[in-house]
């Protein structure tokens, strides 16, 4: 498996739930504007129908007024001049006993009138905008010829007709006439967003005219700059959240190489002490050897040499001082024992985190490290800190090869895979290389190539590898770079 350090993968994590968090931001304003909107409109239907009822409910009214007042012998007409006082009647027709109305719906509805005691419809021409009604009664019944335009109290009204994008009309047996048309929304093929329809019946039996209302939502009605905001909100917000958490990672790793600088520092101590000690022991071997000797000699001498003897003995006594003090010294510095930590350890989870600390690095040198991984994953025995610390080791002997060639050129490829019993990472760079008089040399104590180095990090590496049971090997590639073989036991 090949696992490559994609930059887009950083940010695709925040990308997704800034979508995610703006969908849902978009998706919640978009509801309460739409709710806005039907509530909206349901008041306005509602109110455009009881205004309606109110106006049918007159007409009932006026009916059953002139059934009570009118007698069958006068022959003056006073309800024709009812239209002034009601300007939606047109015309009103009266049939006394024994005569006959002009049609024949005027008459089926005097009988339904008659039949149910209430005022009934007798003819709707919505096309023409009129109806009749028709209420039965002794001596005399009537009829009233109704303008539906008339009707309606625009004074009243809850919308401008001409404006309004609610679509309302009056329906009856197929017939429709429409109050007001409903603006450009119904003029479109499109239904827009969202359509809200409302329908109820007059509030009397003898008018049943359903009242129906349609409201049609376009996209430019909704709150476009509104969602704009929230969707730069969102991401205002998301940008403070992603740098606070960058400061606090940033902070971690400054953390981590600061422990690691310190182990270092403690384990190159460790290592150069060892050294010294080792160094500084074989004179002081050969002193203590020396002085024993002398002493011996001076015991053959003539007993006046006493002084002498006493002398040769005090620097017997002060070289063994000087030899317990060089151990005890090596003794508090030196490693601690790696077999009491050792323990089964991720190695591709060691690797992911030393090229977390290193990532600063790597960006600064436009390095894009490459992760292979032969097989599944697998655990070694080690020591997890020492681990990281060669890891981190080698990473960085590799960043600094890879400044000596062109940034273009710049390669580093991580391959982790088993063999036999032995977990094995390998640190590949395509940079010069390694000398062929170095590379014998590249492990030992303050053997460096570097101006200022000390020359203790591969060294101390390989002891800390030793240690633990493995072995880390450096080699040259071709064409050109260098790679770096760490093998560690299987948990």
């Amino acid at each position: 498996m090949l696992y490559r350090a994609n930059p887009l993968k950083r940010y695709a994590p925040w990308l997704g739930s800034w979508l995610l968090v703006s969908c849902v931001g978009v998706v919640l304003i978009t509801q309460s504007e739409l709710t806005t909107i039907r509530e909206a409109f349901e008041t306005d239907a509602r109110i455009a129908h009881r205004l309606l009822s109110q106006r049918a409910v007159q007409h009932d009214a006026v009916l059953s007024t002139l059934t009570l007042l009118r007698s069958a012998d006068t022959q003056a007409e006073p309800e024709q001049r009812l239209s002034s006082v009601y300007p939606q009647i047109i015309s009103i027709l009266r049939r006394s006993r024994d005569a006959h109305w002009p049609t024949a719906s005027l008459q089926a509805a005097e009988t339904e009138s008659r039949r149910f005691k209430r005022a009934a419809l007798a003819e709707a021409d919505f096309s023409k905008g009129r109806y009749w009604v028709v209420m039965g009664a002794e001596p005399t019944s009537y009829a009233v010829l109704i303008d539906i335009h008339s009707m309606v109290p625009w004074q009243e009204w809850p919308a401008q007709p001409a404006t309004s994008p609610v679509r309302m009309a009056l329906d009856y047996g197929g017939q429709a006439f429409e109050l007001q048309p409903g603006g450009v929304q119904f003029q479109r093929a499109s239904p827009g967003v969202r359509q809200f329809d409302f329908h109820k019946v007059l509030a009397t039996d003898s008018q049943p005219f359903d009242v129906v209302a349609q409201r049609r939502v376009g996209w430019d009605e909704l709150p476009w700059v509104m969602m704009l905001l929230w969707t730069l909100l969102v991401a205002a917000l998301l940008q403070v959240v992603r740098v606070g958490l960058r400061q606090a990672t940033d902070r971690r790793r400054a953390e981590e190489l600061l422990r690691f600088g310190q182990v270092a520092r403690l384990n190159t101590l460790g290592e150069l002490a060892a050294g010294m000690a080792h160094e500084l022991n074989q004179p002081l071997t050969a002193m203590l050897a020396n002085a024993q000797a002398a002493n011996r000699l001076l015991n053959e001498d003539p007993p006046d040499l006493h002084l002498a003897q006493a002398a040769i003995q005090g620097a017997v006594g002060q070289a063994q001082r000087a030899s317990d003090v060089v151990n005890r010294l090596r003794h508090v510095v030196e490693q601690p024992d790696e077999q009491a930590k050792i323990q089964a350890v991720d190695l591709q989870v060691l690797t992911r985190q030393a090229l977390h600390l290193l990532e600063p690095e790597m960006q600064r040198r436009s390095i894009e490290p490459i992760i292979q991984l032969a097989g599944a994953p697998f655990q070694v025995r080690a020591e997890p800190v020492a681990l990281e610390q060669i890891i981190h080791n080698l990473l960085m002997n590799a960043l600094q090869a890879l400044d000596q060639v062109p940034a273009g050129e710049r390669s580093l490829v991580l391959v982790l895979s088993t063999s036999g019993g032995s977990g094995q990472l390998s640190v590949c760079d395509t940079g010069p290389g390694i000398a062929v008089d170095v590379i014998t040399r590249i492990f030992e104590p303050f053997f460096t190539t570097r101006p200022g180095g000390l020359g203790l990090g591969l060294s101390l590496s390989e002891s800390l590898v030793a240690g633990m049971g493995g072995t880390l090997v450096a080699t040259n590639r071709a064409p050109r770079g260098a790679e770096f073989c760490l093998n560690l036991p299987l948990a």
